[in-house]
């Protein structure tokens, strides 16, 4: 068989978790991203530095704070213990949240560019029309902002694939559990298993190539139209 039960497991795995993470950053992101496009505080360069932390971050740094975080002494790791629920890390919600954190530049930083490039013309003339402010929101803003939930929604799908650290330090390899696909390529080619890994990292290669090719593909032109 071309590739085995495990990488096939693995890829599920891999397919869940992307979108789980993709779905949360869509509620979680749109909000941040409408705020920073709009808001005139101070605190749009601290909390756009925040949100854009991951993108320069080590992802072995991440990962070990948010396992301090999680882990039975963390605050998040009490709280979850208050609830019943037990430790994240070496959990797939513990994979869930900490992929939320590490992708969420790649959901919000689109989607602010998006509502950045509508400009206020048509929430004025939304308002003028007697529409409140969460009308207009998603009526005008979020029509005229389709081509940038695409792209977000890919490139954070996408990212999460191929998140390693992260999901390595939170997740550790648990077959069915916590290993993903990047993880399952690591473990062949530590085992020295070569062709397996050739195979897996085909068909990540292939994913790769068929993410940029879609935001080529519907990324607007602007050359086109008005």
């Amino acid at each position: 068989m071309w590739l085995s039960v495990s990488d096939v497991q693995a890829i599920w795995l891999t397919v869940q978790l992307a979108t789980i993470v993709t779905l949360i950053l869509l509620l979680v992101g749109t909000p941040i991203a409408w705020w920073l496009a709009r808001t005139r505080s101070r605190w749009k360069g601290p909390l756009g530095a925040v949100v854009a932390l991951p993108l320069v971050l080590p992802p072995s740094v991440l990962g070990f704070y948010l396992l301090l975080a999680m882990g039975p002494k963390g605050p998040v790791g009490q709280f979850t213990k208050a609830l019943g629920i037990g430790p994240l890390p070496f959990t797939f919600e513990g994979l869930v949240v900490a992929s939320v954190f590490y992708s969420l530049p790649f959901m919000v930083q689109p989607l602010q560019n998006a509502f950045e490039a509508i400009g206020d013309r048509p929430m004025e003339v939304a308002a003028t029309l007697r529409a409140n402010p969460a009308d207009a929101f998603f009526t005008v803003a979020v029509p005229l902002a389709v081509p940038g939930f695409l792209t977000a929604s890919i490139l954070t799908f996408a990212h999460t694939v191929g998140e390693f650290g992260v999901v390595l330090m939170i997740g550790g390899n648990i077959p069915r559990v916590t290993r993903v696909a990047s993880v399952q390529i690591y473990d062949h080619v530590e085992a020295l298993e070569y062709t397996q890994a050739h195979h897996l990292s085909g068909v990540m290669l292939i994913f790769a190539f068929l993410v940029l090719m879609a935001l080529y593909v519907w990324r607007p032109n602007p050359k086109k139209g008005g």
